[in-house]
């Protein structure tokens, strides 16, 4: 079997594209600027080299490269290029991710907050609509460029659909955005995505976290608290009140009260911010 990755003069070589510049560098992947035979740039993710001998690592992040090529196209789901063993090619997007945009409150979030809100449950309808979850939803895997567009990354916790809720399995993502029935190891659905941009909606509009915690269990903990949700509005004055009805309907503790589909939700958002 070839290698997959040579050395060109001072650049490495993965496949047919040319590493250049790291872009980010998470836990489990790095994200270079790549350039094919053309010169054409690529945003080439690749599973961290400590991880190669990790059998649930690749496991996991190859599922993320077939789940990414089986999407169907948007204009808010990173564009699938091709992978191979252990990376993934996709379109380059010049963007960063929405948590290291909030941290620095870049002005970028408040210029188009209503087209952010809107797009990143457009990407989750249109996953949903290709037949999986996203089940790591938070703001790592959220870019905005300077424009405000909106592309979801990261599928390497993604699952097909069931017909109906399953069980789902330890979930490692991160705690703050699991929703009850993961932490607890429950059944999950288009819902619990729901749940998860909730927590994400929630701290863009008030640069406060829903349920504060720093572990699983004290997170678990604050979601079960019956009056521990802190209404948007009270942080956040302007926020407009049909928005927040949307947002707390998606941070339901019970799935069945929250939206059975993202499409409601986007409807619901529409209303709320434009009409």
């Amino acid at each position: 079997m070839a290698r997959a990755s040579t050395q060109s003069g001072d650049k490495e070589q993965i496949g047919r594209f040319c590493l250049h510049v790291l872009l980010y560098s998470g836990t489990t992947a790095e994200i270079w600027l790549a350039t094919d035979e053309r010169n054409r740039p690529f945003a080439l993710r690749r599973l961290k080299r400590d991880l190669r001998f990790n059998l649930h690592a690749r496991r996991r992040f190859s599922r993320g490269c077939e789940v990414l090529s089986q999407l169907n196209e948007s204009d808010h789901i990173v564009g699938y290029v091709e992978h191979g063993r252990d990376w993934v090619a996709m379109d380059y997007f010049e963007a960063e991710n929405l948590q290291a945009l909030t941290a620095r409150r870049d002005p970028v979030l408040a210029e188009n907050l209503a087209q952010i809100l809107i797009d990143m449950a457009t990407g989750l309808s249109h996953m949903h609509e290709s037949g999986y979850l996203h089940l790591d939803f938070k703001p790592d895997n959220v870019l905005i460029s300077r424009d405000g567009n909106v592309r979801l990354i990261d599928f390497d916790h993604s699952l097909p659909i069931p017909e109906k809720p399953v069980k789902s399995v330890k979930n490692s993502g991160a705690p703050g955005y699991l929703s009850p029935e993961q932490l607890q190891e429950g059944p999950v659905d288009a819902r619990t995505d729901i749940f998860a941009y909730g927590v994400a909606a929630y701290e863009l509009l008030t640069n406060n976290r829903p349920f504060p915690g720093e572990t699983a269990e004290e997170i678990l903990t604050a979601q079960n608290e019956p009056d521990g949700l802190v209404p948007l509005r009270e942080y956040n004055p302007d926020t407009p009140a049909a928005l927040e009805k949307v947002v707390l309907k998606c941070l339901e503790r019970d799935p069945e009260r929250r939206y059975p589909i993202t499409g409601m939700l986007v409807r619901d958002l529409q209303n709320a911010l434009y009409v």
